[in-house]
């Protein structure tokens, strides 16, 4: 049978009896777009990150937009963000017309080092978006304090952290917004994409919403020009159904975190991730990094032989992708801590459920590529 990257049918296995009702009372009710089921998930995701507001959208991706539009970020404006992470992230900022500025990230964290934003600050610079990567905080205390020094827009890029905490308090409450992606692999996945955004501030959350509806308050009247970005009741009733147990299967990660630091401690040529004191993370996947690309490639190729699944995260920073080019003025910066993670970074399997029998598969087959210390 092999060993998943993600068990995603072992999830619906354990939640079927309630998800297929669920399912059931929607179709139902007849109710697809918006109505109560999408109320009540924006109500259960504000409670749970601490938010004041939540307000749901078509995909993670929109959320990001939704808050920056919102925001009054665009044109003449810079974003400081991480080379680090998926495309989306400074797709938005483009799309708003400003232009993402980037900051090298940490060694084995792989988010954003907070240490190299102030030298990153200029005149045009209007916000910060920091991505909460693999499932870890950022360091968002001095982040926070930079912006606030400098009169600073700070949003989270929460799609890979719904659960994880810094100082106690959790993502999606630690800044002046956040957004979350619930695209299926991830902690918290619907079964087809969706995602939300959170804010203590009630005009930021109104007007996210207002774009998300064709800039419209009310039907057939339009007061901004916006776009359609809604999130299906069928979705927002799967969320629910999932929503109570998703701080175990954030538990039972970091439990299958710790088996892999214990049974890959010893092996050759593989850096493990670090894991700050600060804060909890929810290990949305657990990435090593290997000495070359091309032992990364060996180690992939022999998971993927012996049925284990695994996936490159990533194989080009963002900065060094080709559609930077197209951008006018755009000079390449040197990221050198981002840039050698090129092609050597990957996942092991690390999902709820998971056995340290499993585990220990997995680490027989890497360690018989790269040998042990």
């Amino acid at each position: 049978m092999g060993i998943p990257l993600l068990d995603l049918k072992a999830q619906y296995r354990e939640l079927q009896t309630d998800l297929d009702a669920a399912v059931g009372q929607v179709m139902a009710d007849a109710a697809f777009i918006g109505g109560p089921k999408v109320a009540e998930l924006e109500s259960a995701i504000a409670e749970y990150c601490g938010a004041k507001h939540a307000v749901a959208c078509a995909n993670g991706t929109d959320a990001l937009f939704l808050l920056m539009a919102a925001l009054g970020i665009g044109r003449g404006d810079e974003v400081i963000t991480t080379p680090f992470t998926f495309w989306a992230t400074v797709e938005c900022i483009v799309h708003v017309g400003a232009r993402p500025v980037f900051v090298d990230i940490e060694p084995g964290t792989y988010n954003m080092d907070v240490s190299q934003l102030e030298a990153a600050i200029t005149d045009r610079t209007k916000a910060i978006l920091p991505v909460h990567i693999f499932g870890q905080c950022v360091d968002m205390d001095p982040l926070l304090e930079a912006a606030e020094r400098h009169g600073l827009i700070v949003i989270e890029d929460a799609c890979q952290a719904i659960g994880a905490t810094y100082k106690g308090r959790r993502v999606g409450s630690l800044a002046r917004a956040a957004a979350f992606s619930f695209f299926p692999s991830k902690n918290l996945g619907c079964a087809g994409d969706g995602g939300i955004l959170t804010t203590d501030d009630e005009e930021v959350a109104a007007r996210a919403r207002q774009i998300a509806a064709h800039g419209s308050d009310r039907k057939y009247f339009h007061d901004a020009f916006g776009v359609n970005s809604r999130l299906d009741a069928l979705q927002a009733a799967i969320l629910l159904v999932k929503l109570p147990h998703l701080d175990r299967w954030n538990a039972e990660r970091r439990d299958a975190a710790a088996v892999y630091d214990e049974l890959l401690a010893d092996v050759a040529g593989l850096e493990l991730p670090v894991v700050r004191e600060y804060g909890e993370a929810v290990y949305h996947l657990y990435i090593v990094k290997a000495d070359s690309a091309e032992d990364a490639t060996l180690v992939m190729d022999s998971m993927r032989e012996a049925g284990i699944g695994t996936a490159l995260y990533y194989p080009l920073a963002l900065h060094e992708q080709g559609a930077f080019d197209t951008l006018e003025g755009w000079d390449r910066p040197s990221l050198p801590v981002a840039e050698s993670c090129d092609g050597r970074t990957f996942a092991l399997p690390c999902f709820p459920g998971i056995t340290r029998e499993q585990q220990a598969e997995v680490v027989e087959v890497v360690s018989g590529v790269l040998g042990r210390r």
